[in-house]
């Protein structure tokens, strides 16, 4: 087991060979059924993860199961901050997560030192952080938002109140447009959302007059203007399944194409494309795509890579999540 854990410590994830011949979609559904174990998946992973989940979401419901789950196990398949947020709610359970290596650029954005030493210029601030951040981050905020309570939690605060928002500064401009609040941003962005190119977007509109055109908070002012909505993972989503319209240019991660599609399969969805030339062209995250099925099994078997958090971190990070989940009801 030593060797395991030093292997785990080296490259990220538990590196051993998985046997051709195994049913992996079956042997994985055993292993939950024998270690009492639950799977959390993000929308933005693969599709055939989703399947498999207990759980699919975006930020806040995934936070809000990690809180409430009585498994013995989370096995987390989204990015590393997404399996510290689950070990800061739940501190009694064991999480894993299939890569230890599937970080989150926006999350790497805001170093806790740097951070640290930002907060301190604005000591009459109270500071929102938006849940991509690192534990370290999160226990040097107040309250914790997502990209579907933002809003809501800070029009709930006193408009005298002084912010600072972290670490996303397309979300934080959204928010402060949207309720009127000045707020200090910290610079930070997620390099999926950033990436979508204007310039292909309108060709792809005029390829698709009819189409409506949808965006995640986190994509850049100028994308976010040529929105007809504008939402969380979830509520774009909600959005494409209400709506009368039959076609869809979807401007976040490609992965909630998945849910998308098995929702309404009668309904045109395509990608916003991305500056860079890769095989979709579309928006996709290089660390969500770490979550393999492979990599998933083996995480199950042997209960590694596991999440830990210094428990002076987790009482401080839990206390900030806690009053976003408050703030939520």
């Amino acid at each position: 087991m030593e060797a395991l854990l030093e292997e785990v410590q080296r490259v990220g994830y538990v590196n051993k060979p998985v046997d051709d011949t195994i049913d992996l979609v079956a042997e994985i559904k055993r292993l939950k059924k024998e270690k009492n174990a639950v799977i959390l998946a993000h929308y933005y992973v693969d599709g055939a993860i989703q399947d498999l989940a207990d759980y699919i979401g975006d930020s806040l419901g995934l936070s809000q199961q990690a809180a409430s789950t009585e498994a013995d196990m989370i096995v987390f398949c989204g990015v590393h901050f997404m399996g510290e947020t689950a070990k800061v709610l739940s501190p009694d359970k064991k999480v894993v997560i299939p890569d230890l290596n599937a970080g989150c650029s926006l999350a790497d954005s805001a170093p806790a030192d740097k951070f640290a030493e930002f907060k301190a210029r604005y000591p009459d601030h109270i500071v929102l952080s938006y849940i991509n951040c690192s534990a370290e981050i999160k226990a040097l905020s107040d309250i914790i938002v997502t990209s579907s309570n933002a809003l809501k939690i800070v029009e709930s605060l006193p408009k005298d109140q002084k912010i600072i928002f972290a670490p996303d500064a397309n979300l934080g401009r959204f928010v402060s447009k949207k309720t009127g609040r000045d707020m200090v941003l910290w610079d930070g962005a997620c390099i999926v959302h950033i990436d979508i190119s204007l310039e292909k977007l309108n060709k792809l509109r005029i390829d698709f007059p009819d189409a409506k055109f949808i965006a995640h908070p986190e994509c850049q002012e100028h994308i976010l203007n040529e929105a007809d909505f504008v939402g969380s993972t979830t509520a774009l989503l909600k959005y494409v399944v209400d709506s009368p319209e039959q076609t869809f240019i979807v401007g976040t991660e490609a992965g909630i194409l998945h849910k998308m599609r098995e929702a309404v399969p009668h309904k045109k969805i395509i990608p916003a494309p991305a500056t860079a030339n890769n095989t979709c062209a579309c928006s996709e995250c290089p660390y969500m795509k770490m979550n393999t099925l492979e990599k998933l099994y083996n995480c199950m078997v042997f209960e590694q890579p596991e999440i830990l958090v210094p428990e002076d971190v987790r009482v401080k990070a839990e206390a900030s999540v806690l009053r976003m989940l408050e703030l939520s009801k």
